[in-house]
């Protein structure tokens, strides 16, 4: 599977959401509701596991990604991921890279590319 980056730098293609929804599998969405729940403290059952990716078009997104602040301004902007953005690396990536700083290792990595 190609990997996927989110407008944040997370690798959704590694994302168990994402994974489950591509298997087509209720048992490992079933796993992955009862993780999530246990890690965030909110409760998410089985339909609420079904995920293309945060650059899909479609309807099926995580509902987490549909309120995402990051998302939604990659999509206004229209760029790729927010290593895209003549903004980067701005204000709502920072709660984001001092909980997840491999996003931001990802992101970082896009910039040098580009430059070269």
């Amino acid at each position: 599977m190609r990997k996927m980056i989110a407008f944040c730098g997370i690798l959704c293609s590694d994302c168990p959401t994402f994974i489950a929804t591509k298997k087509d599998d209720d048992e490992e969405r079933r796993r992955v509701a009862e993780l999530w729940t246990k890690q965030y403290g909110e409760e998410y059952k089985l339909g609420d596991i079904n995920c293309d990716g945060c650059l899909t078009k479609g309807p099926r997104v995580f509902r987490y990604c549909n309120t995402c602040e990051i998302r939604r301004c990659g999509q206004e902007k229209k760029v790729k991921n927010c290593g895209y953005c003549e903004e980067y690396a701005c204000e709502k990536l920072a709660k984001l890279f001092s909980e997840y700083s491999k996003a931001k290792e990802v992101l970082d990595e896009i910039r040098v590319s580009r430059r070269n």
